[in-house]
């Protein structure tokens, strides 16, 4: 279990670390920490939060999370005051978060959904697309397929906000098994060979509790991402969000 252990803990790649503040890339298919109901427990290979604990080897304090299908960027403090500062402002909506994602055909330039979640309340979501490419793998309704290239920026924190609110404006995530469309689900995995939720947190912008300057954390994209940004004709690095 040990051996096992460590094994996981070098996926943990440190993209910032301070006195009061740690982030990570976080690997898609890893729990942020484990589930709030006792009934549904994870391994620690799949628990992030015990992972990083183990790998400084202190307590770290979660401010947020990711659905564990989702890869990206998460921050955690060090400290009860970080915690505290930046918990505050990840509840007044001050960090500024963004996605990147892909989703089943062809969106605006800029979209805003304010649409409310029934289990959760008002929601808004601005989406900003950043390429388009049709294949010519034929579905039940077209003799092609076409997709959207996008930047999701979550402008309030409600679960699964963006697959529930791109799904709801007709346009998927590619990946998603919950809300998404298995046929489409299926072409990319035929075609890409890998089959994650396309949806990666690419990053945050928050206040740092001590400093009081912006933090700008970035991830890194996975390697699974490469093809897509061939597929799509796109660099992000160069049209950051």
């Amino acid at each position: 279990m040990m051996e096992c252990l460590l094994q996981v803990m070098k996926l943990l790649r440190i993209i910032h670390i301070d006195d009061d503040l740690v982030a990570v890339q976080k690997p898609s298919g890893m729990h942020v920490h484990p589930p709030e109901d006792p009934r549904h427990r994870i391994s620690n290979e799949q628990n992030l939060l015990k992972l990083l604990g183990a790998q400084l080897g202190q307590y770290v304090y979660p401010l947020h999370r990711l659905d564990r299908s989702t890869s990206g960027v998460v921050v955690f403090a060090l400290n009860r005051d970080s915690a505290s500062a930046v918990g505050q402002q990840f509840q007044e909506r001050q960090v500024l978060k963004t996605y990147l994602a892909v989703a089943r055909g062809y969106l605006p330039s800029d979209l805003l959904i304010e649409r409310a979640l029934k289990d959760s309340g008002e929601a808004t979501t601005r989406i900003r697309t950043l390429g388009q490419v049709e294949f010519p793998w034929p579905n039940k309704r077209h003799a092609s397929s076409r997709y959207s290239l996008v930047y999701a920026h979550p402008l309030t924190g409600r679960m699964h906000q963006i697959r529930r609110h791109l799904a709801g404006a007709g346009h998927p995530l590619i990946g998603d098994t919950v809300y998404g469309d298995g046929e489409h689900n299926r072409l990319f995995r035929m075609h890409f060979g890998t089959h994650p939720l396309w949806l990666h947190a690419h990053s945050l912008t928050l206040i740092h509790p001590r400093s009081r300057s912006l933090l700008r954390l970035t991830s890194r994209f996975p390697p699974a991402w490469h093809p897509i940004f061939d597929a799509f004709g796109v660099c992000p690095w160069e049209n950051p969000p």
